[in-house]
């Protein structure tokens, strides 16, 4: 896994079209139990190049029920975006990932995860992806028929504070499925 992980943050496919330069961020290790697949990392990751590190990963750690600690435990969570690199900024948010980076590295990069018990998809790039036609015309309704897609994956809405007035209109989200997030998430990391 190691060889793979370092060809992946050494990769410079895209360079000409990112702002602010290449720098991909990525963990994983062979023994990951839950795979976080997310959309891209911000300008605050691209400067600290630890995933997750903003208030989106804030939220995302309170939805699974975890400190930083064990987030950022290899073993326990593999943090692969869509997009390896921050892709730049939109009119409305940042732009999306990158589309070389997951064709390019993720078959390879999950098939060296030897048994993982969970794939969180975050946000509708990587639901897109990894749910085709499966998924239901919005995020909203994919997301509520999340049991739909077990136990392959569980899809979620992405945790940016963008995102607050989504959560205010779906109460369901935070009693339902956080609820069996954080369920799953406390199994499979005691098991």
């Amino acid at each position: 896994m190691n060889p793979l992980l370092q060809e992946i943050r050494q990769c410079t496919i895209c360079a000409s079209s990112l702002p602010l330069g290449p720098n991909p961020v990525v963990s994983a290790h062979s023994d990951s139990k839950i795979v976080v697949i997310g959309q891209a990392p911000g300008s605050v990751v691209h400067q600290t190049g630890v995933p997750w590190d903003d208030a989106s990963g804030n939220r995302l750690r309170d939805w699974l029920g975890v400190t930083e600690d064990v987030f950022y435990t290899p073993e326990i969570f593999a943090l692969i975006p869509m997009g390896f690199c921050y892709p730049g900024k939109g009119r409305s948010g940042d732009l999306p990932p990158r589309p070389e980076c997951a064709p390019k590295w993720h078959g390879e990069l999950l098939s060296q995860i030897h048994h993982p018990q969970l794939i969180l998809l975050i946000g509708t790039y990587a639901q897109q992806y990894y749910l085709g036609n499966r998924r239901k015309s919005t995020l909203t309704e994919t997301v509520k028929n999340y049991m739909t897609y077990s136990p392959d994956y569980l899809p979620l809405p992405h945790p940016s504070p963008r995102n607050n007035i989504w959560l205010k209109k779906n109460p369901w989200f935070e009693s339902e499925v956080i609820d069996s997030l954080r369920h799953q998430v406390k199994s499979i990391i005691n098991s």
